[in-house]
This record gives structure tokens, C-alpha cells and sequence, in this order.
């Protein structure tokens, strides 16, 4: 460890998707001099989060063009930057939350920090098979993880969409998508739904499943897979082979678009059962607040939020964390 190099920060801002840009934007502001650990493809993601793995971002304001989200997550960097925030493209491996300051490593750093935020996130999960990938596939050319950033797009509009999954999540985005596609497909490994078996106590995903079972739009494809996704003339999806589980009929469904709803991967294992998480691994934070169990330790973005998942969502919740920050520190005399 003598070797690291060592930082001393009032905050240290872990991830950069739009909660950790908007903290950074805040507190720079604030004349805090945050550091900000971005990441080098942690979980597979380029620095900027999900934001980057999209193309055309719609519902962002301020941008009534669009723009890729690429290009919008650099410019949340240029500005985080411009007021004094220092980045640096470094994965965070562990922390020390034992006792302020609290320390940050890298495989290149120590940062000694009076308050840290974490914005690292949520990955969606996303199931391997032959067309899903980016490289030769038709990722972010008809295969999407979030309907609600990319349902409306013209392509889905008026064409049959499939949905993979069983749950609650999987239930409301085929419901929204029968907004734009002319049929909607729920594609289920299963017989039934998981919901049904959780209404009891969960009565609201025995409605949305309801809902979806009497949707005329929606048609489910039980006990199946999808095997392959192929594509049109244009490099866009087409369609996908499907298996049935149960006769091994593999069947072709022409569609637009294909949404995997099969649930996030918070990024929080780094955390090492240091801060407290929820039943599903998403860090648990005060109610009304981005205040975590550790007193000077905030959380915003995707890795707090199961419900919402947008990026202005986390991007509001960065900017209450920046301020929650900066309050801390006033009340200890630190800011």
C-alpha cells in the first residue's frame, strides 16, 4: 500500500453516470474540490454508466433533438471538470468506512475522504444468445433493457415488440409498450407467471399481472427461450427464433424490438457488507434522503433506486446527496 498514490478530499464521488456528475457539479460548486473515481469498465460499463450503452437519449430536457448517450454523459464530464472536479478513470477495489476519514483504493490510489458519495449504479441483466450482443448483434439496434428511455423510439412504433421475463418490471414495460407496438410478446421460461405466485402479499404485481393476462395487445409465449435474434436488410432486429421448452419447437416471431426485463445488478459488492443493503442488494438509504447507515457516506443513482431507474431521476438524487454533503460537513465544521 506504501506504494498508492494518496489523495486527501472532502468527498470522494464514486461512478459517473448522472448522479455522480450532478453531485460533482453541485460540490464543485460548493468550493468542495470533489475527486471522482469514474471507473475503467467497471462491470463492463464504460465510464458514464448506463447512459453510454444507449444510443438516441429523448427524454433528458433540455436537449429537444436528442442526443446520444455517449455524447451526453461526456458532456456531464466536461462540465464536472469546468467548475473543478478531478476525475480520474480509476476502479474503486475497497473501501475503509470504519471511522472518518474514510478510505477510497484503487489499484493506483488511497483517497482519504471526509464524506463519500456512491453513484455506481445498475446493471441490467441481459441473457446471451446468438444476435443480443453489441458487437455483431442488434444491441441498441432493436434490443433494449429500459422502455421507458427507448419505447417510444419510431422503430417500435406500430410493429410487434417482445418482452423476456416473468415479473412485476416485465408486466409494466409490455403494458407500455402496447402504447407503440401494434402486439406486444411476453416471453416466459416458465408456465405462469412468478407474480401469481406472490400476490398474496404483494397485491399490486397481482394487478399488473392481471392486467397484462387480459391486455388484448399482449400475447404470452409460455415456457420459452428466445434462441436467436436476427435482423433486416437495414442491420436492424427483425425477429426472433423461439424455443418452446416443453416440445422443442423452435418458432419465428417477427419483431421490432426485444426488452429484457429480468432485473438489475446493483453495483455494491465492492462495498464488502460495509454499508447496509436491501433484500435485492441496492443500498438502503433514510427515506427522503441519500443518508446511509455510515454517517458521511450518501448513495444516489441506479445503485439506490429499484423503482425508477431514469436518468433524471439520478440525476436529482445526485444533486441531494451533493447537498446532503455539504450540510454534513457545515455541521461539523469541516466545509
Amino acid at each position: 500500500m506504501s506504494t498508492l498514490e494518496k489523495l486527501k478530499t472532502k468527498l470522494c464521488i464514486i461512478g459517473s453516470g448522472p448522479a455522480g456528475h450532478t453531485a460533482a457539479i453541485y460540490a464543485a460548486r460548493a468550493e468542495l474540490q470533489p475527486v471522482m473515481l469514474e471507473g475503467w469498465m467497471a462491470n463492463g460499463i464504460a465510464a458514464g454508466g448506463q447512459l453510454t450503452t444507449t444510443t438516441d437519449v429523448e427524454n433528458f430536457p433540455g436537449f429537444p433533438e436528442g442526443m446520444m448517450g455517449g455524447e451526453l454523459t461526456e458532456r456531464f464530464r466536461q462540465q464536472s471538470e469546468r467548475f473543478g472536479t478531478k476525475i480520474f478513470s480509476e476502479t474503486v477495489t475497497k473501501l475503509d468506512l470504519s471511522e472518518r476519514p474514510f478510505k477510497v483504493y484503487t489499484d493506483e490510489k488511497e483517497v482519504e475522504a471526509q464524506t463519500v458519495i456512491i453513484a455506481t449504479g445498475a446493471v441490467a441483466r441481459r441473457l446471451p444468445f446468438k444476435g443480443s450482443d453489441e458487437d455483431t448483434g442488434f444491441w441498441n439496434k432493436g434490443i433494449s433493457a429500459c422502455a421507458v428511455c427507448d419505447g417510444a423510439a419510431p422503430m417500435f412504433r406500430n410493429n410487434p415488440i417482445a418482452v423476456i421475463g416473468g415479473g412485476d418490471s416485465a408486466m409494466e414495460e409490455a403494458h407500455f409498450l402496447t402504447k407503440y407496438g401494434s402486439k406486444v410478446y411476453i416471453i416466459h421460461r416458465r408456465d405462469e407467471l412468478r407474480a401469481s405466485k406472490i400476490m398474496q402479499v404483494r397485491p399490486r404485481v397481482g394487478t399488473l399481472a392481471k392486467r397484462a393476462l387480459e391486455n388484448p395487445k399482449i400475447e404470452f409465449l409460455w415456457s420459452s427461450t428466445v434462441e436467436e435474434a436476427y435482423g433486416n436488410e437495414k442491420g436492424l432486429l427483425a425477429g426472433l427464433k423461439v424455443k418452446n421448452l416443453k416440445t422443442g419447437e423452435v418458432t419465428d416471431v417477427p419483431v421490432s424490438g426485444l426488452f429484457f426485463a429480468i432485473g438489475h445488478e446493483p453495483a455494491t459488492k465492492f462495498l464488502d457488507g460495509q454499508i447496509n443493503l436491501d433484500e435485492d442488494g441496492y443500498i438502503a438509504t433514510v427515506p427522503g434522503s441519500t443518508a446511509t447507515n455510515i454517517p458521511g457516506v450518501f448513495a444516489a443513482g441506479d445503485v439506490q433506486d429499484k423503482k425508477w431507474r431514469q436518468a433524471i431521476t439520478a440525476a436529482g438524487s445526485g444533486c441531494m446527496a451533493a447537498l446532503e454533503v455539504e450540510r454534513f460537513l457545515e455541521e461539523h465544521g469541516e466545509a
